[in-house]
């Protein structure tokens, strides 16, 4: 059989495996991949090893073990105590701080998935003792946590880059954060004024909230390591992954970190997952899938609708899949290809219209972001309303992200 429609085949059923397996599809991915290279396509296996995504380990590797230290000691911890205690024990200011929070935590390099592990548990809890409806409070801080989660210095936005430059597209990792941010804030926007939001805005009960623990020495450390490294990054423009590897390994040599604990907490998984995708990625575009691929995107839209159309497509795998795992290496590469076939459209705006697309649709209950809030209700009270509303709400957004992008993507690209 043709490898390029082996390949295609490979990663529809890579994508149908993301619904509902518990398999690791990056392990499914490298297992299908490796027979298509070598036996259909005649490769030789150095060339199937070319394909593995080396730099893209290297960061998120890096990355996740610098955050993974900041956790681990309470850095991040302590940091979200402080921003709290910024409400003043005001009702009416904890929706948007929640959002404000989570977002700038996000933005700092977790991520949203991370950052909402610290976050929830706190912003659920104070939520409650303030009398903020719980879903107002999950789409509050899972929409800032997910505003966030495409900066140039977290996990997400590295594998958005990665696929960004496979698609001859680098250089707009900002625009990229901030169209991802623009369409998160009107979404928690939309939330608090359909959840309570103005009825919070006239109260003036209090929330009583603890006392925040003070800075030690690990935790001045760490921040002081964090803004080295952003700056060296920043400024200087040295590697990303490198220079955190560099200031992770500091750490832990000035005893400002346990690295048993750092590494518990790289998500090995995730990383498993989006390398064995993009490694099938790579046999997808050295054996012509990738073409047959595009031709098929290509069929559902038209110059005209392309944005709309890729940001329903990619939002409603996204709500089944992951987005970061299999959503974006997957269709960030094909955007070159889809402009060709279509004979038209913008590469940036259709980039980051699955960008948004993906995004939007993560605040649900069969997201990991949904999962958390809903894990972090206090004792006693009902998952089971606060499901259906996420649940809601996620496919809401299917829609709602299409809409955006068809109608705003452009502003983002001029």
């Amino acid at each position: 059989m043709n490898p390029a429609l082996l390949s295609v085949g490979a990663l529809l059923l890579v994508i149908v495996a993301s619904f509902g397996t518990r398999l690791n599809v990056g392990v499914l991915a490298v297992a299908l991949a490796w027979p298509i290279a070598l036996y259909g396509a005649g490769w030789k296996v150095d060339a199937l090893m070319d394909a593995f995504p080396s730099s893209l380990f290297i960061t998120l590797v890096g990355v996740t073990l610098l955050f993974g230290v900041a956790q681990a000691n309470g850095t991040m911890g302590v940091l979200t105590q402080r921003a709290l205690a910024l409400s003043g024990g005001r009702a009416s200011r904890l929706p948007l701080l929640f959002f404000a929070l989570a977002c700038v935590v996000s933005t700092m390099g977790p991520g949203a998935i991370a950052t909402l592990a610290l976050l929830a548990p706190l912003a659920m809890a104070a939520g409650a003792r303030a009398g903020v409806p719980a879903l107002l409070t999950a789409l509050m801080v899972g929409n800032g946590a997910n505003a966030g989660n495409l900066s140039p210095f977290s996990a997400v936005g590295v594998i958005v880059e990665a696929g960004m430059v496979r698609a001859d597209l680098d250089g707009h990792e900002w625009t990229v954060w901030a169209a991802n941010f623009v369409a998160h804030a009107l979404a928690a926007l939309a939330a608090w004024a359909l959840f309570g939001g103005p009825r919070l805005a006239a109260a003036t009960d209090s929330v009583s909230l603890e006392a925040a623990q003070p800075f030690d020495r690990a935790h001045r450390i760490t921040l002081a390591v964090g803004a080295a490294w952003v700056l060296a990054v920043v400024l200087f423009k040295v590697n990303l992954g490198f220079a955190a590897f560099a200031a992770a390994a500091l750490l832990v040599l000035v005893r400002a970190g346990d690295d048993t604990e750092m590494l518990k907490r790289v998500p090995w998984g995730v990383i498993v997952m989006v390398c064995g995708v993009s490694v099938l990625i790579g046999v997808l575009d050295g054996t012509g899938g990738m073409d047959l691929f595009t031709t098929l995107l290509a069929r559902i839209a038209s110059p005209e609708t392309v944005n709309g159309t890729i940001a329903f497509v990619t939002g409603a795998i996204s709500t089944y899949s992951s987005t970061s795992g299999v959503v974006y290496p997957t269709f960030l590469p094909t955007v070159p290809g889809i402009v060709e076939k279509l004979g038209g459209g913008n590469p940036l705006e259709i980039a980051l219209s699955i960008n948004v697309g993906a995004a939007l649709v993560d605040v649900s209950p069969l997201s990991t972001l949904g999962a958390l809030c809903i894990a972090a209700l206090p004792a006693g009270q009902d998952p089971r309303p606060l499901f259906r509303s996420l649940l809601t709400w996620g496919f809401s957004m299917t829609v709602t992200g299409a809409l955006f992008c068809q109608l705003f993507i452009g502003w983002f690209a001029r």
